[in-house]
């Protein structure tokens, strides 16, 4: 290897030793710092792939473009975030009159300020760039979708539980740096043509290891109430609590193992957290579709012959070559959770019926007592009035 190589590699190794530690901390300072950082990350990514497609038709001057791409960042933070709110922060929106009225008319908010981004598109039509202005008009909202929704996705796992937001991040990272490694000392065979350095012993070298490591890490986070609990708001305090009693997945359960299993290694079962079997799906789609989103990012990138979306981390590029997987793999664990783990949320469904008004309370009350009174449940009321 030339000099140039070695400090490329060293300045590549040193940054990613940087972000890995500045993850670490962020992790330390709590959901707020978290939702936060996510939303600095979709701005930038948002930011690259918008410059992108203005460099490629600046030296047509389409009237409005970039202001309508942020017109449109911000329409749809508005919505999404607002969902979130209302979802989450009901105590909240209880409390604050302004706040009750933007979550009753939410979606109505939303379809406004979006409506008037469509009409000033419509508005800003020049004759002889109709084609073009309606490619970055389609170049802004599947820029939407790939970065903003997925960023929402994102959040919602966060809020799920900061081990659902961890595991799966640190996974692509686990799988990225493993199949490098393997690719690096092992490599021969190519991979696809996207993606010349790829390589098969790098790809599958690097399955395996993810596996073990979720399969460990789930282990390690598995055991501390602070990432298993979901982060949910507290009213008194006016902020995040992450305090519960764990679900079933998170405590330690006693499995049989199959009869060639224990022929062999003499074991007839085995003590695990339900959480580590799902790691491995988790990591299993992580390290094999995963690295499709890093593929379908550089067949993006050659499409327009550039190396990196932007120059911003020295040796890594822009923060979208980070996380080109990473928000495909948001997108599953959202998915996954909605699919297998998740069951009704009885935090929010007493947020809900906080919001409803005292006649209806009321009236779900009684329904509810009856309900339980019919399934004995409840004691009857004579036995209650002795």
């Amino acid at each position: 290897f030339s000099l140039t190589q070695w400090k490329n590699y060293w300045i590549r190794g040193v940054l990613s030793l940087a972000m890995i530690s500045g993850f670490f901390l962020i992790i330390y300072m709590g959901p707020v710092t978290l939702i936060l950082v996510v939303m600095t990350v979709q701005i930038k990514c948002f930011q690259e792939i918008i410059t992108i497609g203005y460099r490629v038709y600046h030296s047509y001057e389409l009237p409005w473009f970039r202001t309508l791409s942020w017109y449109f960042l911000i329409c749809v933070n508005y919505f999404f975030y607002g969902e979130t709110v209302a979802d989450y922060f009901g105590a909240l929106v209880q409390r604050e009159e302004p706040l009750q009225f933007l979550a009753r008319y939410h979606r109505f908010i939303s379809f406004a300020l979006y409506l008037a981004g469509f009409c000033m598109f419509v508005l800003s039509l020049v004759k002889k760039h109709y084609r073009l202005q309606f490619y970055m008009f389609a170049w802004t909202h599947v820029t939407l979708l790939i970065v903003v929704t997925q960023s929402h996705l994102v959040i919602q796992n966060l809020f799920e539980g900061m081990i659902w937001f961890i595991v799966p991040i640190s996974i692509v990272i686990c799988n990225d740096i493993m199949a490098y490694l393997f690719g690096f000392f092992f490599g021969r065979t190519p991979l696809i043509k996207l993606s010349p350095k790829k390589t098969w012993e790098g790809f599958i070298g690097g399955f395996f290891a993810t596996v073990v490591f979720g399969f460990i890490l789930a282990y390690l986070l598995s055991q501390f109430q602070y990432f298993v609990c979901p982060v949910g708001f507290n009213s008194e305090t006016n902020g995040f609590t992450v305090e519960c009693e764990p679900s079933d997945i998170f405590v330690m359960q006693e499995y049989t193992l199959p009869a060639v299993v224990q022929n062999t290694l003499r074991w007839k079962t085995v003590n695990l957290y339900p959480f580590q079997i799902h790691s491995v799906f988790l990591s299993s789609f992580g390290s094999l579709i995963g690295p499709f989103g890093g593929f379908f990012a550089s067949g993006f990138k050659r499409a327009f012959k550039i190396k990196d979306f932007a120059n911003t981390i020295p040796g890594h590029g822009g923060i979208m070559d980070r996380f080109d997987c990473q928000y495909l793999m948001a997108t599953f664990t959202h998915v996954y959770i909605a699919s297998f783990i998740r069951g009704p949320n009885p935090s929010k469904v007493l947020q809900q019926l906080l919001m409803l008004q005292p006649e209806q309370q009321l009236s779900i009350f009684h329904t509810l007592h009856s309900h339980l009174r019919e399934r004995d449940m409840l004691p009857p009321a004579a036995a209650q009035a002795e």
